[in-house]
């Protein structure tokens, strides 16, 4: 009985592989067509809209115009040029100085008002969401403009404060601008954030706060103990889309020069805008094609740096 038994298993072992090497049921290759059919216009169109163009500015990056002759291909010349050039590394200093202050105080006064709307202890909280989630619905000219009339010293609020107090206080100087851009950007993206904080507070049991209450503790200690940690994977979200945000700033350096003089934006102000005068104004397209990979090829390094970094603390907590 026993050597039967073995026989049974040993000649179930050895048809294993065999049935492991069946086709699919006929119902599962069905259903694995519908599922493709389903992605396959999304695909195709990511392919026309993400793939095609990323190869396209690869190739162009390895031709330049010439004077005589058109375009000549020089190889990695664009890229060893670039890794030269001092305004390039201007403006990426400059984003990345942008970045490591207005990030950290968007973020802040983002989760300031989404805790003050979890507290229920603001009137209208409805009203005071679409309120402040109101300026991301503004297209970026736009709120670039409206700021530049309202900051501008010759017109709008500043002037005529100017005129009654008998001050020249300009926001828009060399030494100003950045940081009149960052109210801007500030007052443009809190919103979407406070959004994202204010749905993770909501998804947070209320019985905690019960058990944290009768236990005596008080909002800091709630704060601490329960919002902070529930925050911590949405915050490494909220960071990176910020950081991909501002290092592709291009709005409001483009717009600003038009409506104020002596602003100190050049035209490698940013990275992005740098890329766009190269590309229509200078006509070297395959140089910006180089800068728009290498500036593409940064963001994803930060992006994906601050996403381990803040993922393994989050696990870690």
């Amino acid at each position: 009985m026993d050597q039967e038994r073995r026989l049974d298993v040993s000649a179930s072992a050895m048809a294993s592989p065999a049935a492991a090497r069946r086709p699919a049921p006929p119902r599962r290759r069905r259903r694995s067509q519908i599922g493709l059919a389903f992605i396959a216009p999304f695909a195709a169109l990511f392919a026309l809209v993400f793939i095609v163009p990323i190869l396209y500015a690869a190739y162009l990056s390895l031709f330049r115009q010439k004077l005589i002759g058109g375009n000549a291909f020089v190889g990695l010349a664009n890229y060893t040029k670039l890794v030269q050039d001092p305004q390039f590394w201007d403006g990426v200093g400059r984003v990345v100085r942008f970045t490591l202050v207005q990030v950290p105080i968007m973020l802040i006064v983002a989760m300031a008002l989404a805790l003050a709307l979890d507290s229920l202890r603001v009137h209208g909280g409805r009203f005071m969401r679409v309120t402040i989630f109101l300026p991301y619905a503004v297209p970026a000219i736009v709120a670039t403009l409206m700021w530049g009339f309202l900051m501008g010293v010759k017109y709008g609020l500043f002037g005529s404060l100017n005129d009654a107090l008998g001050t020249d206080f300009d926001p828009f100087t060399p030494g100003t601008t950045l940081t009149s851009i960052g109210v801007m950007v500030t007052w443009a993206f809190t919103g979407f954030n406070m959004l994202i904080f204010y749905a993770v507070l909501k998804a947070v049991p209320r019985e905690l706060y019960e058990a944290a209450a009768i236990d005596g503790a008080g909002e800091l200690q709630v704060f601490l103990a329960i919002k902070l940690p529930a925050l911590r994977g949405s915050l490494v979200v909220t960071i990176i889309f910020s950081i991909i945000g501002t290092f592709q700033m291009f709005n409001e350096p483009q717009i600003l020069p038009s409506m104020v003089a002596n602003s100190g934006v050049t035209t490698f102000y940013t990275p992005n805008l740098y890329a766009y005068n190269l590309a229509f104004t200078g006509s070297q397209q395959g140089y910006a094609a180089a800068l728009a990979l290498v500036m593409a090829a940064i963001t994803i390094a930060v992006a994906y740096a601050v996403q381990i970094r803040g993922l393994r603390n989050a696990f870690d907590q």
